[in-house]
């Protein structure tokens, strides 16, 4: 009952209160940066239920199954993933073994219901974006896995997201060391990839390729995918804080710091954004398997020497 609970509650019904919020932010932000008077904060919402309103559409040709379970498969896993954190931050003891795992694999769902839908629906421009989505999945999954594997071994060989909160309770947050530092910034790097915006928004550019893989989509199916991102949105950097930063607290003074742990990642996913050009999907490519592996192995070495 209580995972039912945490997976309504906190995987659904907050977590997406929060990514809508953080979108809005990101967004008036954005505006700000260029000049512009920019949407209200509330925009992310009416867009949704704008979307809800609207009619669903079939391209001729597409497989009609798999074009409307890819942003079901897509949206499901976000939810899962937020249930996961949310259960592991709060009640670190009511967490499984190895769930830092599963979370690795569901977080890379996302991206595949994405190029699920693109080629489902027969487009040529939504196969290119497609295309472009699965290189670049290739091309960051492997330094975030390395990344990711530097709080593993500080942690001595912690797995479980609940152990690895307690470490940092009592040992200081990893983000705090050497190799932490190395790893939060290319998993930062990844996390931008993995939420497809600027300067890896290569599989979307709607200055190209018109949205890419969601060019077919509208209606419900089309919310589905922008409540999924939206919920990314929040749900990204929560696993960085988790992993790396000791968690969101709300005891006492703690829910402050909390707060400044989210909006610190959040600005600085929006200055990376603002203040780079689109990269091409070779460059992409290049960037993550060259100077972004290098540095996550980097972390990884100087996490086995204990620094």
């Amino acid at each position: 009952m209580i995972h039912l609970i945490y997976f309504l509650t906190f995987g659904f019904f907050l977590t997406a209160i929060l990514g809508l919020l953080a979108s809005g932010i990101d967004r008036i932000v954005t505006a700000r940066v260029q000049y512009r008077v920019g949407p209200p904060i509330w925009q992310p919402w009416t867009d949704i239920v704008k979307l809800l309103g609207k009619e669903n559409l079939v391209p001729r040709g597409a497989s009609k199954m798999t074009f409307f379970s890819a942003p079901l498969v897509g949206f499901a896993s976000v939810v899962l993933v937020s249930t996961f954190l949310w259960l592991s931050n709060l009640n670190p003891s009511q967490t499984f073994g190895g769930d830092l795992i599963v979370i690795l694999y569901l977080l890379m769902i996302p991206s595949i219901s994405l190029m699920m839908g693109g080629f489902a629906s027969r487009n040529p421009l939504a196969s290119v974006g497609a295309s472009r989505e699965m290189k670049l999945i290739l091309s960051y999954e492997l330094p975030f896995i390395l990344a990711i594997l530097v709080p593993v071994i500080k942690t001595g060989s912690m797995i479980r997201l609940g152990d690895i909160l307690n470490y940092q309770s009592q040992n200081g947050v990893i983000a705090g060391s050497l190799s932490g530092t190395l790893s939060l910034i290319v998993a930062l790097l990844c996390v931008q990839a993995k939420l497809g915006l600027v300067p890896f928004d290569v599989a979307e550019a709607e200055t190209e390729i018109v949205s890419g893989p969601l060019i077919e989509y509208s209606g419900t199916a089309l919310a589905l995918f922008r409540l999924m991102k939206n919920m990314l949105l929040f749900v990204l950097p929560f696993f960085l804080i988790i992993v790396y930063m000791g968690g969101l607290r709300v005891e006492g003074i703690q829910w402050l710091w909390s707060i400044l742990k989210f909006v610190g990642l959040l600005v600085l996913i929006t200055v990376i954004r603002n203040t780079n050009p689109r990269v091409r999907i070779d460059q992409a490519v290049r960037f993550f398997w060259g100077p972004v592996t290098v540095l996550a192995s980097i972390a990884v070495i100087l996490a086995m020497m204990g620094v």
